[in-house]
């Protein structure tokens, strides 16, 4: 049987190593954190997690949620407001639809991909402030988002760059570390076939590390 509907895009699930990991965390931690992260559910394991996931991807800090709908719902709400203008590609995964609703914003949807419509909604904003956010790689089509056009766009705005890089991670970029990371190689090398610059405002602050997890 041919699967063409599972998330398991990097073949993991039946890496020997990871069910070693499982098994050793179960016997060590249990089968439960017992308590959300926020609360008591947080041990050295998430921890260690997001620091190797931070060096990775050259981030200042990581932090991990237990999915990446979840983590877009956090990032969005977290960075949005009243007085915040959330624009948003019409294809965005349903996770960033979800969070656009809850995000107290006026959220402006744009085409697919095209720039003049965010610098349309931009320059026309009435609120002190304003968040694009994108998927990297777009789950149904599998195209990629003009981030270095969108990078460039939002800092002349004074507005933040959120990119969900779900799809990205793992795949695009030197040795599978996102669209941010194809995009610092295309700024280093201008013959790049890196179709991207881009820096995710929320979690990477920090130059890039060339420290992968171990």
């Amino acid at each position: 049987m041919i699967d063409l509907a599972s998330n398991d895009y990097l073949g993991l699930c039946d890496d020997p190593r990871l069910a070693a990991g499982a098994a050793a965390a179960a016997r060590a931690f249990g089968t439960c954190s017992t308590g959300s992260r926020l609360v008591t559910g947080t041990t050295e394991l998430h921890t260690e997690l997001d620091r190797r996931l931070a060096a990775f991807t050259g981030a200042a800090a990581g932090l991990v949620f237990s999915s990446g709908f979840l983590a877009n719902l956090g990032a969005v709400t977290a960075l949005s407001g009243p007085d915040v203008l959330v624009v948003s590609d019409r294809t965005n995964h349903a996770s960033i639809v979800d969070a656009c609703r809850l995000s107290r914003s006026r959220v402006e949807i744009v085409p697919h991909r095209d720039v003049a419509a965010v610098a349309e909604a931009l320059a026309g904003r009435d609120e002190d402030h304003a968040i694009v956010v994108t998927d990297a790689v777009f789950s149904v089509d599998g195209d990629l988002a003009p981030l270095a056009e969108l990078h460039a766009l939002v800092r002349s705005h004074g507005a933040l760059l959120v990119v969900d890089e779900a799809h990205a991670l793992g795949v695009v970029g030197p040795g599978g570390r996102g669209a941010a990371a194809a995009a610092r190689a295309s700024r280093a090398n201008p013959t790049s076939s890196a179709r991207s610059r881009c820096r995710n405002r929320w979690l990477r602050r920090a130059e890039p590390s060339s420290a992968p997890p171990r």
